[in-house]
């Protein structure tokens, strides 16, 4: 999920050219002379030199990596040899992690109304909406093809963070031939021009596309803050461009409060849009239309992310696509945490699972991991490192060829390429 201020951050890592991941020893210690070996730096040691090199907390980075996060599997993962019971392991790993999130109660399957419905590029088209105990309306899209007959396989199609707050499931569908032009410049930027909830829909399967907390329909309203936090900051309409970006801006910078007011109530990020995805889990379900049996879920960056924690904790998801959001708790740590949204972290849990080992919750189920090799969003080791980790908990699973990791060449992006790999693989594991 990429940083709510995306453009400064993206300029600075084109200038910044951070140096290659520091080199760990066999026992999990940080190296300084292998590490600066690898970044092409002088390993002489020198006073204005304390540390091997930079990281996000400089000279503490090396102690919370090696002693504090350390490089061994948790007790939590499969990986530690401690767990022959594989429905044991997930159980518990799976009720730990929830508490770590510490989930709210958001009630059970809202009512949902049906706002309106029509045809468009050969699928029917309803414009969905339901209320949650708290916040503002929830809206969402249902696609499907015109002319399909009986259950289909149901596809929960979740939205990517992108720094754009003021868009929710619009990111990645469309209704009409005349979409926003914010909507249209998101799509072009991450999905080469492709709304992609459309094009599985057209694939075979039932789309839901739901605005979650806190985007689009549930993103807080400026004028429900404090003026000392507001800003010039507006609540603009869809068409106003200047506002769009001053309410993103606004956006970013309340993330870090909001962040905090989550955890003086005891919850955290992920504990809130975790459960508004089951409760849009729950809709598309329950649809007439739908095979529960053959239900998956997939997303870009913050929308990978999502897909990394449903998908690891429902079981209700059969099959999962995670793309451009998966590295390790220790790269976060060290040198992409300024890249990434609060909305990541679970506290006190990176000790006992790794971060890619939350997806793995899910073995042996059908699991797809798309990454980029010029993502700047993680250091290109650590998504190897956790793609490793990943194949090796199917393989534990014993389901190996139910996992695959995917790398392709450039930046952040879902483009034409992976959406059909991710299509070709939802649809070979839903049918």
């Amino acid at each position: 999920m990429s940083d709510p201020n995306p453009l400064p951050r993206r300029d600075f890592l084109e200038t910044a050219g951070w140096s290659a991941l520091a080199a760990w020893t066999a026992s999990g210690t940080w190296s300084p002379a292998e590490s600066q070996a690898a970044a092409g730096v002088d390993s002489t040691p020198s006073l204005e030199a304390p540390f091997p090199r930079p990281n996000m907390v400089g000279s503490y980075g090396p102690w919370l990596a090696g002693q504090v996060l350390g490089d061994r599997p948790g007790w939590l993962s499969l990986r530690s040899g401690q767990w022959p019971d594989l429905a044991a392991w997930r159980a518990t790993a799976r009720q730990r992690t929830r508490e770590c999130m510490a989930l709210v109660d958001l009630g059970g399957p809202p009512e949902v109304r049906v706002d309106s419905r029509h045809e468009h590029e050969g699928l029917t088209v309803e414009h969905l909406s339901w209320q949650l105990p708290v916040g503002p309306r929830t809206e969402a899209v249902l696609l499907r093809p015109r002319d399909a007959r009986g259950p289909l396989p149901g596809l929960l199609a979740l939205h990517d963070h992108g720094g754009n707050k003021y868009l929710g499931w619009r990111k990645i569908a469309r209704t009409d031939d005349q979409p926003w032009e914010v909507q249209r410049q998101h799509q072009q930027q991450s999905y080469e021009g492709l709304a992609w909830a459309n094009e599985a829909a057209r694939r075979g399967f039932v789309v839901l596309v739901h605005d979650t907390f806190p985007f689009g329909s549930r993103r807080v309203r400026v004028s429900d803050v404090p003026p000392r936090l507001r800003g010039d900051a507006v609540d603009p309409p869809p068409h106003d461009l200047e506002g769009i970006r001053k309410y993103n801006a606004f956006a970013s910078a309340h993330e870090h409060i909001f962040a905090k007011t989550l955890l003086c109530a005891g919850t955290t990020w992920p504990g809130m849009y975790v459960v508004e995805d089951q409760r849009a889990l729950d809709v598309l379900c329950s649809r007439p239309e739908v095979d529960a049996r053959r239900v998956g879920c997939a997303g870009l960056s913050g929308g990978g992310l999502r897909t990394v924690y449903l998908g690891g904790l429902d079981e209700r998801i059969r099959c999962a696509v995670a793309v451009g959001f998966m590295s390790t708790w220790r790269d976060f740590l060290l040198d992409k945490c300024f890249t990434h949204t609060w909305m990541t972290y679970i506290p006190l849990l990176s000790r006992q699972l790794e971060f890619s080992e939350i997806l793995g919750l899910r073995a042996p189920l059908p699991t797809l991991v798309q990454n980029c090799n010029e993502d700047a969003l993680y250091t290109l080791e650590e998504m190897h490192r956790a793609d490793a980790i990943l194949a090796e908990v199917f393989q534990r699973a014993g389901a190996p060829n139910h996992y695959r990791g995917e790398f392709y060449p450039g930046g952040h992006k879902f483009d034409r390429a992976m959406q059909r790999s991710a299509f070709d693989f939802l649809g070979r594991h839903l049918a």
